[in-house]
Order: C-alpha cells, then structure tokens, then sequence
C-alpha cells in the first residue's frame, strides 16, 4: 500500500511540474517573450550567485576534509594495506590539489565574464602550447597513478609465497558467514552446495580426504604475521567480503571459487589501543550512551559489500587477530567436521 501511495504522489508531482512549465511557455507568450529578455540585472545577480554560492561550496569541502578526518579507518592491519594507503592518500592529494586551484578560478571567470551591456566576447580559437599542456600533464599523472594502481594490484593479487599460507574458506549465505578453515593439511576438503544436505550445511564432501581435518567457526583467529589465504564461495546471490582495517574485499559468486590473501601486522588487542581507534571508540560509546545502548568493544569485522537481501546488515563476522601462542591452542580446541557431523 505504502508503495502504490508514494507512486502516486511522484505521479502527481510530475504532472504538476509539467503543468507549471505549461503555464510559464503561455506567459511567455502572452507577453511576446519578454519574459525570457535577460538583463543588466540579471547578468549581475547571477554572476555574483555564482561567485558567493561557488567559493561558499568551496569552503563546505575544505571544512568537511577537516571535520570529518576522525572517522577515517585506522591505520592498515596488513602488510599489502600500507601499499594501497600510499596510492590512495597520493590520489586524494592529487584531487585535491587539482580541485582548490579549478574550482574557484571558474567560479572567479564565471562572475569576471559575466554579461556586460556594451561588452563583447573575445573570439579565441585556440593555443597549441596551452593544448598540449593541459593535455600531456594531466595524462602523464594518470598513466603513472594507472600504472602504480596496476602494480599494487597485480603484487596483492599475485604475491610472493615464501611462506605456505594458512587456507581459510569464507562461505557466504542469506545473511551470514560461515568460515571453514583447512586444518592440519592446510588443504580444503571438495565442497559443492548440491552436497549440503542435513547438518553438512557448507555441502563438504566427507568422503574427500582433505576434508577429514577441517573444521567450521562462526570467528576468524588469525595468527598475526602469517599469510593467510581466503577462499571464498556463495550458496546463493553474490555477497562480497570486506574487511576494511585489512584493506581486503572480494567478491562471492555463486558457482565459483574466488580467493584474496594478505598479511595480518597488528593484533587486535594492539590495534583496540590505536589512538585513533580510542578516540573513535569514546566518541561512539557517547552517543550510544545517550541513546541507552550498551557499549561498543572494537573489534575487526568481515563485512557484506553488496546489498543481499533484506538482513543484509546481519553479515557480520568477528576477526581475531593474535599472537601464534593463542592461534595455535584455538584451534587445538576446534572440532574437526569428521568429529561434528
């Protein structure tokens, strides 16, 4: 009901907006188009609208930058998130830059050349220097951040094993996660949603055996300075893992395997006491406190990218960085599926 009732009311809305403009076109008519003349007046008022409305946005932008730096993501809890806060960082202070020089010169030349009674335009075909140059610097800073991009992105996507890393499976479903990791083979056993049948809700074939020693956990433990690979698979519509202090995300698709691995370089314990973190912390604790909530613990999240369904919100699943010493006796503690199913 409440859907045909907003329908409506946009309906009647552009049907209104139609109407008017109707009754704009006839008065413009009646009048023999002197409506539409535009004046001394008029080119004054604009201008200035344009100059005073442009550099008030300008400010807007400048004070948002400053206002607003607090609830920005910590520092990077991996080793490949330190490569993409540079380029990021290098990206915006290009932007930046870029934008507080253009954009209140043409907001400036907007005003300065407004319409003049007795004034005409200058006819300037072209300059070849100015051509080349607003041509070639701007292309030669976006084929060097393209370039650092592509590189980032192939040493994040292709990194170097020294190490075996720890294979961990993320399984996505309407609206939760379900982490597999590969136990002490550090292989994952085949699984297929056509095999989910009963308590197997993750569809392993147990007959493979890889799958003997894995074990299921509704946490992530990861051991901190150790690769780890994730695998990632969806029973039905495409989910997409993000875990933003990792600056880690990747898509799950029905019907296929895709895979993401990175370094973990700070423990959550440490990372909980980042001032940054703190302040962000203290300032949230505030607001929930004066709404009666109970207090929020930091903590790392796996987060759901994509908007899946109506419970999308609930796709949150608790990463637990640690030392090696804790890892190991967590998953010591463990069930494998052998012993669960």
């Amino acid at each position: 009901m409440n859907g045909l009732l907003i329908a409506v009311v946009i309906l009647l809305a552009v049907i209104t907006v139609v109407q008017v403009m109707k009754i704009f076109e006839l008065s413009g008519e009646i009048n023999g188009g002197k409506d539409n003349d535009v004046t001394e007046k008029d080119n004054q008022m604009q201008g200035t609208l344009m100059l005073v409305i442009g550099f008030l946005f300008v400010i807007s932008v400048a004070a948002m930058f400053v206002g607003w730096s607090d609830i920005l993501l910590p520092r990077s809890a991996s080793e490949h998130g330190l490569e993409i806060d540079s380029l990021f960082n290098w990206s915006m202070f290009l932007i930046s830059v870029v934008f507080f020089i253009v954009q209140p010169v043409l907001f400036y030349f907007a005003y300065k050349y407004r319409g003049v009674k007795g004034r005409k335009a200058t006819y300037y075909e072209h300059n070849n220097k100015l051509e080349l140059i607003w041509t070639v610097v701007p292309a030669m800073v976006l084929c060097v951040l393209i370039i650092w991009g592509l590189n980032t992105w192939g040493d994040i996507m292709n990194p170097d094993n020294e190490e075996q890393p720890i294979v961990v499976e993320l399984y996505a479903q309407q609206f939760a996660w379900t982490a597999r990791y590969s136990g002490g083979d550090n292989e994952l056993g085949y699984a297929n949603v056509n095999l989910i049948e009963g308590s197997n809700a993750l569809g392993v074939d147990l007959s493979d055996p890889n799958a003997g020693d894995d074990f299921t956990a509704k946490e992530i433990h990861l051991p901190v300075g150790k690769s780890v690979l994730f695998k990632f698979r969806s029973q039905d519509v495409i989910h997409s893992a993000f875990m933003p202090h990792f600056r880690a995300q990747m898509n799950c698709v029905p019907g296929m395997v895709t895979q993401f691995q990175f370094k973990p370089t700070v423990t959550s314990e440490e990372m909980s006491q980042d001032p940054h973190v703190v302040k962000q912390i203290t300032e949230i604790n505030e607001i929930r406190a004066k709404n009666g909530e109970d207090p929020y613990d930091f903590g790392y999240l796996v987060l759901c990218n994509k908007i899946c369904g109506s419970a999308h919100y609930n796709m949150q699943l608790p990463i637990i960085v640690e030392s090696e010493e804790a890892y190991e006796k967590w998953v010591k503690e463990q069930k494998t599926l052998a012993e669960a199913l």
